[in-house]
């Protein structure tokens, strides 16, 4: 009887759910023919082997590769050790809007203080310590937020310190319908800019409605009130009024950001997401607007315990805004008085609104 009644209480594994499209044949018959040799990651990712970055791919391979990248997240390179920063930023404009778009310093140990690289390390005197604990996409207060990233790891840690990445269309689809339903009618903006972003946008690539919110540089999130009897799509035609917005408060914005951080943590367990290690060499790229990602607890660890990290990140142009939706402006000025109800929360400069106190906010 103890032994029936102990395996009634037991938790039933969750299956995973995952929508992640599979590797599209046509991509991988074309870029066959050009020499590469493709290898999906489990759940998210593929790894390309065959290539050398150093030279320039026919533009149907590089269609296919974007392609893929938005459909699984990202692409790695394999074996790309020993590039030069040229090398590197030159292979980083076959994406997007096929320049870079730089807006970070430069640590005294970058390669050539090459002004598009920015180094990132465990060692503070290699790169910059600390980048990125909490999930993001990289240059959320940019209106046109960078369309791609690269992560060149110039050398791995003996001992792991990996990135982990979450694919936010099928995030997004993983939610009940109520809270899709709700997120769709969001929008952030944020705190250092006052820029505004979609919490749910529509991929350019792929098409499917995606998850984005930045956890550590949000000062605000509008909410459009629903209208009876109206879709999402129809309020998102309809012109901008007072009225029709208000800004989450301190409780609906600490639901708003733990769901999102609870959405993309169950990425590992539903099949939407990857810790992933790098090997020296690797030439990551990811699509920041289908992936979200952060740095993985070992990445900060020191170099005498985890070994030498040191890993060269380049930020490439959006060839459009993430604009927002509902007749919102691209900006609405964040040290200026509430636009909405006098409730809300509309918290400027720095890591912007902190919704959890016992974590570090740094993006």
């Amino acid at each position: 009887m103890v032994v029936t009644a102990m395996a009634q209480t037991q938790e039933i594994p969750r299956e995973p759910t995952s929508t992640v499209a599979a590797l599209n044949p046509e991509n991988v018959t074309l870029l066959e023919q050009h020499g590469l040799s493709l290898k999906p990651l489990d759940p998210i990712g593929v790894e390309i082997y065959g290539a050398d970055v150093r030279n320039q791919l026919p533009e149907p391979a590089i269609k296919a590769l974007e392609e893929e990248m938005a459909n699984r997240g990202f692409i790695v390179f394999k074996h790309q050790a020993g590039l030069s920063p040229e090398e590197l930023i030159d292979a980083c404009k076959w994406w997007g809007g096929r320049e870079i778009h730089s807006t970070h310093g430069v640590h005294p140990a970058t390669p050539g203080r090459n002004r598009h690289i920015f180094r990132c390390s465990n060692d503070g005197r290699q790169g910059i310590l600390g980048v990125g604990p909490q999930w993001h996409n990289d240059g959320s207060f940019e209106a046109a937020t960078f369309s791609h990233s690269a992560y060149y790891m110039a050398r791995a840690p003996e001992n792991g310190g990996g990135t982990h990445f979450a694919h936010q269309g099928a995030a997004f689809d993983s939610l009940p319908p109520e809270k899709q339903d709700f997120w769709e009618r969001l929008v952030s903006v944020n705190s250092a800019s006052s820029v505004t972003h979609p919490v749910v946008h529509t991929h350019p690539i792929s098409g499917r409605k995606s998850v984005w919110l930045h956890l550590g540089m949000t000062g605000a999130v509008i909410e459009r009130l629903p209208d009876e009897g109206l879709t999402i799509d129809q309020l998102k035609t309809l012109p901008a009024h007072a009225d029709s917005f208000r800004l989450l408060d301190e409780a609906a914005m600490k639901e708003l950001f733990n769901d999102y951080n609870d959405l993309l943590n169950d990425s590992f367990e539903d099949g939407y997401g990857i810790r992933f290690e790098y090997d020296t060499g690797d030439l990551l790229f990811i699509d920041n607007w289908a992936v979200a990602h952060r740095a993985s607890p070992e990445a900060h660890l020191p170099a005498e315990q985890q070994g030498l990290r040191i890993m060269d990140r380049v930020t490439i142009k959006a060839p459009r805004n993430l604009s927002p939706h509902f007749g919102l402006p691209q900006y609405i000025n964040m040290a200026g008085p509430h636009p909405f109800n006098k409730d809300g929360v509309w918290q400027a400069g720095g890591v912007g609104f902190r919704w959890k106190d016992d974590i570090r906010l740094q993006n």
